[in-house]
Formats: structure tokens, sequence, C-alpha cells
């Protein structure tokens, strides 16, 4: 689906009681509006509306294959739309609210839009932390679908200043309210025997192992969550990784005791790392140089997520 062709003006208002007003109005009339998750920005729409769904991929640019998250104000909401067993029950009941996504079968009398869901069986939903995706969900009484805000591919939002720049024009308003704690999507888990790890994200697999008492197994090659396309959160230079030092036309990203024009941290904190990842994706791409390169990350811990995102962002 293409992106619209009328610019619009996109209004930036600061997080509070009037912006929440307007960007409940705007939800309510079928618009999308970008806010903050706990995650990363995302861009909102009434998940039961057909069209207002469809904006949503109009001013992505998004796959139509590619499933969005709806996200839901409580546990109690969430099971008038999905099916539920013992595992995924504990699993909300442990990391909900907060960035955990779990992949569940749909209702058959669920209202969800088909835009949402891809046609699928199954949803992807999840109870969101933060003030202003809550307060959101609660001025509109909708569940509402909400992936990255941000052109489809594209790097993801994690300050309001990355949602205006990828969808300056295309959308009425975004919420700011600073950066997002988490930096990262949220962890997808496709529970059942065996669970499926879909998408590794702030919640770690071994958390989530502990609590279920088996590991988890991988994914798969069918899409059947946001954030699986092989190419994804991907700049629109070329991205090197594993990189310790820098060619003359690349701009490098720094790890730990790599240092570089920029730095994921310094001090080789995952969680720091995390939380600065699209920020410096987003200043590499905004630099003189014509290609990226940046540090190794460990592949453990939080550093799972992280290099599952840059091998994507690299894929072309």
């Amino acid at each position: 689906m293409d992106a619209p062709n009328t610019p619009i003006e996109t209004r930036t208002l600061p997080y509070g009681s009037a912006a929440i007003a307007e960007a409940a109005r705007l939800i309510l009339a079928g618009e999308p509006v970008a806010v903050p998750t706990e995650t990363v920005y995302g861009l909102a729409a009434d998940a039961t509306d057909s069209a207002a769904v469809a904006r949503i991929y109009a001013a992505k640019g998004r796959p139509s294959f590619n499933p969005l998250i709806v996200h839901v104000p409580d546990l109690a909401t969430a099971e008038t739309l999905a099916i539920f067993d013992s595992a995924a029950r504990a699993l909300a009941a442990a990391f909900w609210p907060g960035p955990l996504t779990l992949v569940l079968p749909l209702r058959p009398d669920s209202p969800i839009a088909g835009l949402v869901t891809a046609g699928l069986t199954t949803v992807a939903i999840r109870v969101p932390a933060h003030r202003a995706m809550q307060a959101l969900l609660t001025a509109t009484g909708k569940p509402l679908a909400a992936p990255s805000a941000n052109a489809s591919g594209a790097i993801s939002p994690t300050r309001a200043a990355h949602v205006l720049a990828s969808l300056g024009g295309r959308i009425a308003l975004i919420i700011n309210d600073g950066a997002t704690p988490a930096g990262l999507e949220s962890t997808i888990i496709l529970p059942g025997d065996p669970p499926r790890l879909l998408r590794p994200g702030p919640i770690e697999a071994a958390a989530i192992e502990a609590l279920l008492g088996q590991p988890l197994a991988s994914a798969g090659d069918t899409i059947i969550a946001p954030g699986q396309l092989a190419s994804h959160y991907a700049p629109a230079k070329p991205l090197r990784l594993n990189a310790v030092s820098a060619a003359k036309d690349e701009w490098l990203i720094g790890f730990d005791a790599v240092g570089g024009d920029d730095s994921l941290s310094p001090a080789g904190d995952l969680i720091e790392a995390a939380t600065q990842l699209f920020a410096a994706l987003h200043r590499a791409d905004a630099s003189a140089k014509s290609r990226i390169a940046i540090a190794p990350v460990p592949n453990e811990g939080l550093g799972v997520a992280i290099n599952d995102r840059l091998t994507r962002a690299a894929t072309r």
C-alpha cells in the first residue's frame, strides 16, 4: 500500500491531558497517531476499524503480510480478544504490563480487524507499561494496533524527532514524552509445546525459559508476528557489522573498547546499548558519510536482541 500522496500537517504535542484528548479524538475519527511506549514510539489506530488500520499501512508503506501488535490496557481485555492457556496466563502475570508480546489464537467473536492479523488466526497482543499509551487506551476505550512509528523497514523511532523525520507529512499528530526507556521492540513469544521465541527483545529468553520450565524453540520460517522480515529496521545507507575500525567513507558506531564517531556504550553496558541503538543508527544515517559500520556486540543477554536488529538492518 502506498503512502499518502498529499502531505498533511504533522503536529507534535507534549504528553499531557490535552495531547491525549486530541490523540483520542483523531483515533476515534479513524486516524493513526504516534505515541510513545516503553519500547519504541508506536503508530496507534483503532484495531477494530479496518479503514483506520489501512491508514497505518498507508503511512508506513508496510507489507500487508506483516501483522501488527494489538495493545490493550489489561489482561482482562486481552482475554476478550484472544484465547489464553495456562502458559500464556503465567507469562502475562509475570511480565505484563511490559515489553512482552504474546501470539495467541484469535477468539472467533473477536472484533479485531483482519488487516491487523494479516488474515491469520492468531493475534499478537500485549499490555504496555508506558503512561502515554495507557492513557490513550483509557481515553479511546479501544484496543490499539500500534507498529513502530516509522516508514516500513526503516530505523525504529525512540524519540519524537525520529517519528517526525520518518512520518512527517503522513500523520496528523505525535505525542512527545521523551526518549523511550527500553529502546527495543518487545520480545515476542508464541506459547505452545514447545514455546517459540519469535523476536528477541527487552525481556530475555532466559527469564521466559525459567518461568515456563522449558527451552524456547526458534521461530521457524513462517511470518506470524511483527519483526520477522529478514530485512527490517534498516538505515538508508549500507551497514557493516562487527567492525573494529572504519573506512574513510564509513561512520563508525562503537561499543565498549571500540571507539568511533558515536558509541552504543563506551562502558560496554548492554542496557545502555539497547536504549541507544536506534538513535545511533539515526545519527549515522544523517551523517555525511556514505556507509555505516558498527562494532561487535556480545551475543548474550540483551546483546541477542541487539544483534537480531543489526542483522536485519544489514540485510538488503
